[in-house]
């Protein structure tokens, strides 16, 4: 595969196995930086849980790269920094009453994002190989739990 151009869907899912994985590094990095930002022990333990399921999701790519015989390597994901550039600037605005709240707004934006990138990751591998697709699947799954559990904190807080 070019580094400079995507030439064929081989390519292209290589690359975004290997930007999934940097978006799961992002990820994890942020969520410390959200549970640190937290006020209530509530939110910051929600920040917590998801850092370490984010921890497995990891090792599921791993396993990806494995069953799909890629090397297991990362690629930019701009999407990620981007998210969690905002959330930084929102924080730093931020009163302190209003954090719970913009942490959970911006942990959920990024979650939306990670559940679009599975979801095309999921197409792409199906029929190349089942059981990384049920691998993907799965940190789907959990990245749609998350992002409910997020959504109805939020919603309670706002309440």
């Amino acid at each position: 595969m070019s580094q400079l151009q995507l030439e064929t869907p081989e390519d292209l899912l290589r690359y975004q196995l290997r930007s999934a994985r940097t978006m799961e590094d992002d990820s994890l990095a942020a969520l410390g930086e959200l549970a640190s930002a937290a006020q209530s022990s509530e939110v910051e333990k929600l920040f917590r849980h998801h850092a370490d399921e984010t921890k497995e999701q990891i090792a599921n790519l791993s396993k990806v790269f494995e069953l799909l015989e890629l090397p297991e390597s990362t690629a930019p994901s701009p999407s990620t920094k981007g998210i969690s550039k905002q959330a930084a600037s929102l924080i730093e605005k931020s009163a302190s009453g209003l954090l719970d709240q913009v942490t959970l707004s911006c942990a959920l934006g990024n979650e939306h994002y990670e559940m679009s990138m599975y979801q095309g990751l999921i197409v792409a591998t199906k029929s190349l190989h089942p059981e990384a697709a049920q691998l993907l699947q799965d940190n789907l799954d959990q990245e749609v739990h998350t992002s409910e559990e997020l959504l109805n904190k939020l919603k309670e807080m706002s309440a």
